[in-house]
């Protein structure tokens, strides 16, 4: 029972975590004044006992109102959690084998019903959050996939615990202290699709700069010098001197400088390998060290370097290798003018 207690505490305050603006929409009700001025208190684990002795009705009554609130709050920011199985995923359903405890207890043990049909809802709850985790996975994955990226390159590289550290903070444990598998499923599940989305949040997906046409696209062509065959590494923007370059991604400024036949540029490494070159500038207009966001002002257009005329040329770079940049930027249309948006309004 204490066990039951200690899990629906827990789910509670990760949901609340996961969940912030629910916050505001709470306080918001007719009771927010005298809840902003009422101090909390942390119940003892002596009271908590007391009341378990005193009346496991009661107890188990409030973990139910304690679950309805979990269930409420995460319809309201995360939707219905997935109840179908679909062909393919390894997640468990524990729904027959939890009403068949319900069934049991009822009979055996009648006083704890409730407390088990509370950890049959819990259960449920945690395959269904579990079950959101791999299809949010998923569909970043199968992005990652479409613009040509190993997914399990980019996990394998985020994977890295050699400068890591802080407290142990040991997952829900059942009485027999081994860790719960369905609750250890879903923090890997939970993991994994952090990192997938955290990969794929960091892709460039805003073009740098807003010009009309790409004079010159990635791949083999005709050197502007000699006439020779040529790699192209990036894309290339014509545009006026001193128009405005952004960055594509959100990142950290990495280079700001010359390199040779590039001119001036200015790299920004996005994690995980990957960095975006921009090249030929006339100006810069940020620094290393500095951390950016998608559409955010980082130089001018010009004409530096081995250049036949004012444009910028753009790469993304994975692990030092060019890949071809234009599938990242049509993979979200429209998302510059939102980007520039934010942009202006981290500016003011």
């Amino acid at each position: 029972m204490i066990a039951a207690a200690a899990v629906a505490g827990l789910l509670l305050v990760w949901v609340l975590s996961l969940a912030g603006m629910a916050v505001s929409s709470y306080l918001a009700n007719r009771d927010r004044l005298s809840l902003l001025h009422r101090e909390a208190s942390v119940a003892k684990s002596e009271s908590r006992l007391e009341a378990y002795g005193d009346d496991i009705g009661k107890v188990a009554e409030d973990l139910k109102r304690r679950q309805d609130f979990i269930d409420k709050v995460t319809q309201a920011h995360l939707g219905d959690l997935p109840k179908d199985e679909k062909a393919g995923e390894t997640v468990s359903n524990s729904a027959t084998e939890a009403a068949e405890t319900v069934k049991k207890v009822s009979l055996f043990l009648p006083e704890a019903a409730q407390l088990a049909e509370i950890e049959a809802r819990q259960l449920a709850f945690i395959e269904g959050l579990t079950r959101a985790a791999d299809r949010r996975s998923a569909a970043a994955e199968a992005k990652l996939v479409r613009l040509g990226l190993n997914p399990r390159a980019l996990l394998a590289r985020m994977d890295d615990r050699s400068a890591q550290g802080g407290p142990l903070a040991t997952f829900i444990k059942s009485g027999d202290s081994a860790i719960d598998p369905r609750f250890q499923r879903f923090g890997l599940s939970l993991a994994r699709m952090e990192a997938l989305e955290r990969s794929v949040a960091a892709l460039p997906q805003t073009s740098p700069a807003s010009l009309e046409y790409v004079s010159s696209g990635f791949g083999y062509r005709p050197d502007p010098f000699t006439g020779g065959p040529d790699f192209h590494a990036g894309l290339d923007f014509r545009g006026p001197t001193g128009a405005p370059i952004y960055a594509a991604a959100p990142g950290r400024v990495s280079f700001v400088g010359q390199r040779s036949g590039y001119g001036n540029v200015v790299e920004i490494d996005h994690g995980h390998g990957l960095v975006t070159r921009y090249a030929h500038m006339s100006g810069f207009r940020t620094q290393v060290g500095k951390a950016v966001i998608p559409g955010e002002l980082i130089g001018l257009i010009g004409n530096t370097g081995r250049s036949t005329g004012p444009h910028l040329h753009f790469e993304v770079r994975i692990n030092d290798r060019p890949v071809n940049p234009r599938p990242f930027l049509e993979a979200v249309p429209n998302v510059l003018e939102k980007a520039r948006g934010s942009a202006a309004q981290r500016g003011r």
